[in-house]
């Protein structure tokens, strides 16, 4: 087929590929929904433990890390020559919440989403490959980066044990390795996939995708660096919201043990096999403030709050942002592209 002919086929694909990933998403969201249900009631039950004042501080802060997020992705378009305002992004960053949570395939749901609502506005693939990889090596960047924080802190008073060492040692790597691959994907360019990747379209389409990120954008360290600062906000954005919650139940204010908590429950969460860490984040967080000397009952149920709010809450608006997002895209590919 001509260029000029994949070109005229390319709205109808786009729309049509737009629709499953709607369908499989909502699907997807919906058993997740149902599997949690009590996981959500408990959450609504906690919640009305708490200060409102306090909660609504802390709804703030998390409203701050899709700010932070997008403000990141800004960074990314504005430096490949295709700005967008910050107030298109945000809703992207609230409805990739929803694809990652929904479909937890390694976060492929949240990539293809990123992917395909950035060239839904008119943003050149080259321009999404770049805010993608970008974000995702920032991303690990700043997440390394505090991992070694935690240590160092615990290790000055003391409290590095030989597990929490192995289990940071093995996030390194992992935290090394990801990035890597996602850098040998866009070094490999264009070459044709396997015809076993070939048969799963979104991830056929992610890594096609991914090799047409420009080099001068990937290799650009200033700006990488700006993009793990965005990140790294939002870890530190997530700390603050668990210390807002201690207050909210009437505890001491301890910016300090909540970081560490979330940092041990979030490194806990991405060695962990099970989606979404569920459990596992919950458990080392916890181990984490009691060995700090927090109270175990108040602990669980700061954390059990603080998950409420970066999983539970955003959910539902998260939801009808991405419908809202996939209908205007469908409306966009359906009347064609100038």
């Amino acid at each position: 087929m001509t260029p000029e002919g994949q070109g005229q086929n390319a709205p109808v694909k786009g729309s049509r590929f737009s629709r499953r990933l709607a369908i499989a998403l909502a699907i997807a969201g919906a058993v997740f929904a149902v599997m949690h249900f009590g996981d959500l009631e408990h959450f609504l039950a906690l919640l009305r433990q708490a200060e409102p004042i306090w909660l609504l501080v802390a709804i703030a802060l998390q409203f701050g890390t899709y700010a932070s997020v997008a403000y990141g992705w800004k960074s990314v378009l504005k430096r490949a020559a295709s700005p967008r305002p910050l107030i298109q992004l945000l809703p992207i960053a609230v409805s990739k919440l929803f694809a990652d949570q929904a479909i937890p395939s390694a976060g492929i749901g949240g990539h293809v989403l990123l992917i395909d609502r950035l060239t839904s506005l008119g943003v050149p693939r080259s321009a999404a490959a770049a805010t993608l990889i970008i974000s995702l090596l920032g991303y690990y960047v700043a997440y390394a980066v505090l991992a070694v924080v935690m240590l160092v802190v615990l290790w000055l008073h003391k409290d590095a044990t030989p597990l929490l060492v192995g289990l940071v040692t093995a996030f390194l790597l992992v935290a090394l390795a990801i990035p890597l691959l996602a850098l040998w994907l866009r070094n490999r360019g264009s070459k044709p996939l396997p015809p076993r990747i070939e048969r799963f379209t979104p991830i056929a389409k992610l890594l096609t995708v991914i090799g047409e990120a420009p080099a001068e954008l990937v290799r650009d360290h200033g700006l990488l660096g700006r993009v793990a600062v965005c990140n790294a906000a939002v870890f530190l954005a997530d700390s603050m919201t668990l210390a807002i919650i201690f207050m909210a139940l009437g505890m001491p204010f301890e910016p300090g043990t909540a970081f560490l908590a979330l940092m041990a429950g979030s490194i806990s969460a991405t060695l962990s096999p099970i989606p979404m860490g569920l459990g596992s984040f919950e458990a080392a967080a916890v181990a984490m403030l009691v060995s700090l000397g927090v109270a175990f009952e108040g602990g669980l149920t700061a954390v059990l709050l603080l998950r409420g709010l970066t999983l539970w809450l955003p959910l539902i608006p998260s939801f009808f942002l991405l419908r809202k997002g996939m209908h205007a895209s469908n409306g966009r590919d359906g009347r064609g592209r100038a």
